[in-house]
């Protein structure tokens, strides 16, 4: 990810964290989601000569993104706890 798609990222979802809250995003669909986010994306839209719809997707890229490498690096600790367990039942993605 690059430093300038990593602030996009950070700015979109410190804006999440104001206006969503304390939802639960199992509970509250997607695209309400999303329309509560349209403000700060029509901003970076505009300051980027984007089409609004072209910065969802990049926002969703981004996200899915973040989540994976976070997914990695849990995974990686737990496999190096893992490998410390001698013949005993591993943890988490083992």
């Amino acid at each position: 990810m690059t430093e300038e798609n990593r602030k996009l990222l950070e700015r979109i979802n410190g804006y999440a964290e104001d206006v969503l809250g304390e939802i639960d995003p199992q509970k509250v669909q997607v695209s309400a989601q999303l329309d509560k986010l349209k403000p700060v994306m029509e901003e970076i839209a505009a300051e980027k000569g984007m089409k609004l719809e072209d910065v969802f997707i990049l926002y969703m890229d981004l996200q899915s993104e973040a989540s994976c490498a976070t997914n990695q690096k849990l995974k990686d600790s737990l496999q190096d706890i893992n490998d410390g367990f001698d013949g005993g039942s591993p943890l988490l993605f083992g």
